[in-house]
């Protein structure tokens, strides 16, 4: 379980959260929506422990995330929104350079292969990085976020620019790994986060607006931009 509590964040004068609060449950896939500058972002980097909020708390799996960092973001899987990759490795390479920060030597290999199978890459392994689609890189991105199995993965608009298929199999490989995991999804297709998400939170000007099950929602595009304006 991860427990979100009034977390708050500022920029000098402009605040960019303010006394966010919400929950993910084992197995949930959480569709987070909200204009351009809503904090969406800035909520992300603060659970994937890139940020520090001015104030509030998170409690991941039991432990206070700000007490217990390193223990904590063993269990997280983050890909940004930007995707920052290294263009000059190679795809294998960079993959077991990612899992030597979280898994013994001998497991690498094991985990490397595992984790090219579940994103489509067994026929990008051997190309570098910078010669991929972005596409690919994408998957690459959604590699590293899941090399070490974790049980918390935080994706910030991890289809962003692809085309309908690529899309489509970045989603299916996100919901494949779901079981017994939370997720946290930031998305701008509301029917993406509609098709594979069990709640809906959406943030607008640094405050939580709605918070619910995705089977309870009519329209939601109705809700959204209802609550967005």
């Amino acid at each position: 379980m991860i427990q979100v509590s009034n977390i708050s964040k500022s920029y000098g004068e402009q605040k960019a959260v303010h006394e966010v609060s919400f929950d993910i449950g084992e197995g949930e896939i959480v569709g987070f929506l909200g204009p351009n500058g809503a904090g969406k972002s800035t909520t992300m980097k603060i659970l994937a422990g890139t940020l520090a909020p001015d104030s509030g708390s998170v409690l991941m799996f039991g432990k206070d995330f700000f007490q217990f960092p390193i223990e904590c973001k063993r269990k997280i899987g983050y890909l940004p929104e930007d995707n920052p990759l290294y263009g000059t490795m190679y795809v294998r390479e960079y993959l077991e350079y990612a899992a030597a920060f979280y898994l013994p030597k001998g497991d690498i290999r094991n985990a490397v292969e595992e984790t090219m199978e579940t994103c489509g890459l067994q026929k990008e392994y051997h190309k570098k990085i910078e010669t991929l689609s972005k596409g690919n890189r994408q998957r690459v991105g959604l590699a590293q976020a899941l090399i070490h199995k974790p049980d918390f993965l935080i994706l910030d608009e991890p289809t962003a620019g692809l085309d309908p298929n690529q899309q489509e199999e970045i989603l299916q490989a996100i919901q494949s790994y779901s079981a017994g995991k939370q997720i946290l999804l930031s998305t701008h297709s509301l029917q993406e986060a509609k098709k594979v998400c069990s709640r809906i939170l959406i943030i607008h000007e640094g405050k939580i607006r709605a918070y619910e099950k995705s089977e309870a929602i009519e329209s939601i595009e109705e809700m959204f931009f209802g609550l967005t304006k």
